[in-house]
């Protein structure tokens, strides 16, 4: 049986990489006592509000939640100062990513994003059969004036993707950088600026630059700071216009009624998440001394992640992951001697450095 894809580029995809789930390498090494740094969650887990949330949500589950997500989006609305009319509701922002490619990019158009940026973006333009055009990265971060001449050299480009903070080197482009980049672009070019790091970075404010660039869309999620990777629940902010489009062709009740409850409640406890950003802090600095003092070169981060170049790192993530400390190896990426570590808590951070200490002596 031949089955043919709707596009050739879909048979250029790689099957996204997911880090290594606690579970599977329980089983595989026989290991009890798991330390996961690969997939940059949040180390306190969820504000003790989103439990309680969650848990007055349990006798409702045979019902269907809102579709509109009219209190969620509320309370975004509320939260960004913008009307509900300008919110997009995803399963995750990945889902919001796709939905932006699926809605606004056909075979015949390109793409535009950064070498060592975000892997979804090229996922997500060769599912559309489209052409991505991937512009060499500057010092790990977004080379915005090579961005901007690939954009103005080829007529075809409908979106451009950048990730702010970056994921996975951690770099981050200033909001005055970003806004002389939008001014020299030609306004039915799409500009979407993944924040799903944003929280870890709260000097870097993009949401002013919705009020003079209609073609720009912030895209930001629940799952890192907010602490509900698990209930699968993004955002974007943007245009009217360009709502009403992509919300055309959102799949109905993308959001769970238990996501929409839980975001809601994180959203309100903005406590929780001064207390988050403050442990990130303070632990990202005792990380980067243990590194300097491995002789580990990393990336200076702005998010709740370090990308740590280690020579021979396949052979040093498999060591760490027969010892059950989880880290994310970027060979997928083209960073073959990097591995890229999130920010535990110091009782995980002292694990991790101690085994790394261990495999590299």
């Amino acid at each position: 049986m031949t089955i043919t894809p709707a596009y050739d580029s879909i048979l250029d995809i790689q099957a996204y990489q997911t880090g290594k789930p606690i579970e599977e390498l329980s089983r595989e090494f026989g290991i009890s006592d798991v330390v996961k740094l690969a997939s940059n969650e949040n180390p306190l887990g969820c504000s003790p509000s989103v439990t309680l949330a969650i848990t007055e949500q349990l006798g409702q589950l045979a019902r269907y939640p809102d579709g509109n997500g009219y209190y969620l989006k509320q309370a975004i609305a509320d939260y960004t100062h913008l009307p509900v009319n300008q919110i997009i509701l995803g399963n995750g922002s990945n889902d919001i990513l796709d939905m932006i490619a699926r809605s606004f990019v056909g075979q015949k158009d390109a793409v535009v994003y950064s070498q060592y940026a975000f892997i979804v973006y090229s996922m997500v333009t060769k599912m559309q059969g489209a052409r991505g055009i991937e512009v060499p990265a500057k010092r790990f971060g977004h080379d915005l004036e090579a961005m901007k001449e690939a954009v103005l050299s080829n007529n075809d480009v409908k979106v451009v993707y950048i990730a702010n903070p970056n994921n996975p080197t951690g770099t981050l482009l200033s909001t005055e950088a970003l806004r002389e980049f939008l001014q020299q672009l030609p306004e039915q070019v799409l500009v979407v600026i993944d924040e799903a790091y944003i929280e870890y970075s709260p000097e870097s404010d993009n949401r002013a630059l919705l009020d003079d660039f209609n073609q720009l869309i912030l895209v930001r999620t629940f799952s890192k700071a907010y602490g509900l990777a698990g209930l699968r629940v993004g955002y974007a902010l943007c245009h009217p216009d360009i709502a009403a489009v992509v919300n055309r062709i959102r799949q109905p009740f993308n959001v769970s009624r238990v996501a929409q409850a839980a975001a809601i409640a994180a959203l309100k406890d903005q406590a929780f998440i001064a207390q988050v950003q403050q442990i990130n802090n303070e632990q990202m600095q005792w990380l980067k001394k243990q590194f300097d003092a491995l002789g580990l070169g990393f990336v200076e981060s702005y998010a709740n992640f370090l990308m740590v170049e280690i020579e021979e790192a396949s052979q040093v993530n498999q060591a760490l992951l027969e010892q059950g400390v989880i880290v994310r190896p970027l060979a997928g990426y083209g960073l073959d001697n990097w591995l890229r570590v999130t920010v535990g808590l110091p009782e995980d951070n002292m694990r991790l450095i101690d085994t790394l200490r261990s495999v590299l002596s």
